[in-house]
C-alpha cells in the first residue's frame, strides 16, 4: 500500500508563520477590518502575482471594495495561512483546492495522513542511508562490495521513487480522509507483509494478463486470473473500510489518465479486462440464485 504531514510544525515553521503574524497585526494593531493587497503582499512575503493566482485557482475569495479593489479581512487571511501551510505540507494546489472546495476540511484527517505518509518514508529514507553508510564502510576499508548489496541499494532507490509518485497519484483522485483510511488500513496489515514480494506477484500476474489478451471474460482462463487477482486483494479487503474503498475506486476510475506515472502492477487493459471478468462471475452468480 502506497500512499498529508504535521502543519504545527514543518509546515508552520516553513511557511505559515508570516501569515500568523499578519493576523495578529490584523486582531491588535489597528487593521481590525481588511488589509489591500498591497500590504498583504509586505507583510506576508507573498507576491500580488501569487494572492491572484490563488483567487484564480478558487483558492481564495478576496474582498471588493465599492471600485472593485481587493482586499483580505480576517477570514481570507485565516484561508491563505491554510494555503501557505498546506503547501508547506507538500500538497499540491490542485490537491488544495480538491480538498477544499464546497466542505469544510477535517483538518486532523489531512494532517494524519500526511504525517502518516512521512513517517512511512522517513522509515525508508533511514533504511537506504544505513545501506549507504554500510557501503561508505566497505568502500573505506577496500573490502569488496557483493552484487546482492548493489541490487538492496537499487531496489531501495526504486521503491522511494515509486512511492513518491504513488503519493502524487492518490493525492489527486483521494481526499484527506480517504488518504487518512488508506493509511491506517495499511498499518493494520500483518507485521510479516511483504510488500515489494506482493507488488512483484502483481507484475506477474498483470504480465501474464496482458499475453493472454485479448480473452473471453466469461472462459475458464479468465475466471482463473480472476481468482488469482481476489486472492492478491485479500490482505486489503481484510484490513479495508468503506473510505478507504470509496477512494481507490475513484483512484482505479481514473486509471487511464495516470497511466504510466505509477506502476500498480498491469495497466489499465487488465484493469478493464479484470473489470469485466468479475462482472461475468457476478452475473452468473445471479443467474444461479434464480
Amino acid at each position: 500500500m502506497r500512499a498529508p504531514y504535521r502543519l504545527c510544525a514543518a509546515a508552520e515553521r516553513a511557511a505559515a508563520l508570516p501569515l500568523k503574524l499578519t493576523l495578529r497585526h490584523l486582531l491588535t494593531c489597528g487593521m481590525t477590518d481588511s488589509l489591500d493587497i498591497a500590504q498583504v503582499a509586505r507583510l506576508t512575503g507573498l507576491s500580488a502575482r501569487a494572492l491572484r493566482f490563488y483567487e484564480a485557482r478558487g483558492l481564495v475569495t478576496p474582498l471588493r471594495t465599492a471600485s472593485g479593489r481587493r482586499h483580505f479581512g480576517p477570514a481570507e487571511m485565516e484561508r491563505l495561512h491554510l494555503i501557505v501551510a498546506l503547501k508547506g505540507a507538500g500538497l499540491s494546489l490542485a490537491h488544495i483546492q480538491r480538498i477544499t472546495a464546497g466542505r469544510t476540511l477535517d483538518l486532523r484527517a489531512m494532517v494524519t495522513a500526511q504525517r502518516d505518509a512521512l513517517d512511512a518514508q522517513a522509515r525508508r529514507i533511514d533504511d537506504a542511508r544505513a545501506l549507504l553508510t554500510t557501503i561508505l564502510s566497505r568502500i573505506d576499508h577496500s573490502e569488496p562490495i557483493d552484487a546482492a548489496t548493489f541490487c538492496s541499494l537499487i531496489r531501495q532507490g526504486d521503491q522511494l521513487m515509486s512511492e513518491q509518485k504513488w503519493q502524487e497519484v492518490t493525492a489527486r483522485y483521494m481526499d484527506a480522509d480517504q488518504l487518512g483510511a488508506f493509511n491506517k488500513a495499511a498499518a493494520r496489515l500483518p507485521a510479516d507483509f511483504d510488500n515489494a514480494a506482493h507488488g512483484a506477484k502483481w507484475k506477474d500476474l498483470g504480465t501474464r494478463i496482458k499475453a493472454a489478451l485479448p480473452m473471453d471474460p466469461a472462459s475458464p482462463q479468465a475466471q482463473a486470473f480472476l481468482d488469482e487477482w481476489d486472492a492478491l486483494l485479500a490482505p486489503f479487503l481484510a484490513v479495508a473500510t468503506p473510505e478507504m474503498l470509496a477512494g481507490v475506486r475513484n483512484l482505479y476510475a481514473h486509471i487511464e489518465d495516470w497511466e504510466g506515472q505509477a506502476d500498480p502492477g498491469f495497466d489499465a487493459e487488465v484493469f478493464r479486462f479484470h473489470q469485466a471478468a468479475a462482472r461475468v462471475r457476478e452475473a452468473m452468480k445471479e443467474q444461479r440464485s434464480e
